[in-house]
């Protein structure tokens, strides 16, 4: 048993050392026969709005997600609700701070709001 585990091991082990020992790239003397294509994009590809900028049938409102006109709807609910419900109630908990149990950390959200 002890020895099927080592060569199981040494097995693993050299299938993972083979792997990294290449780099699958052309060499130099190589000439390419397609010609530069440069890239769609100027923008760093971890910027999340490179592909907004590089594709512009994406901008387009037919291509648009049609859950994102909900989103606009449920926004302009959240804020009333926020304005009209939440925001008094802090204010009015911040007044009986014993009774409500308003702490340092409600105080803390309650001021960081614009």
């Amino acid at each position: 048993m002890n020895v099927t585990r080592n060569v199981i091991g040494i097995v693993m082990l050299a299938m993972v050392s083979t792997g990294c020992s290449t780099t699958h790239h052309q060499g130099a003397s190589v000439v390419a026969k397609e010609e530069y294509t440069p890239p769609t994009s100027i923008y760093n590809i971890l910027d999340s709005t490179a592909l907004v900028y590089s594709d512009p049938a994406a901008g387009s409102a037919v291509n648009d997600h049609p859950l994102r006109w909900l989103g606009f709807v449920a926004n302009t609910i959240g804020q009333a609700f926020d304005y009209g419900i939440n925001r008094p109630m802090y204010t009015l908990g911040s007044g009986f701070a014993s009774l409500s149990g308003y702490t340092t950390e409600d105080n803390m959200v309650n001021a960081q709001r614009r």
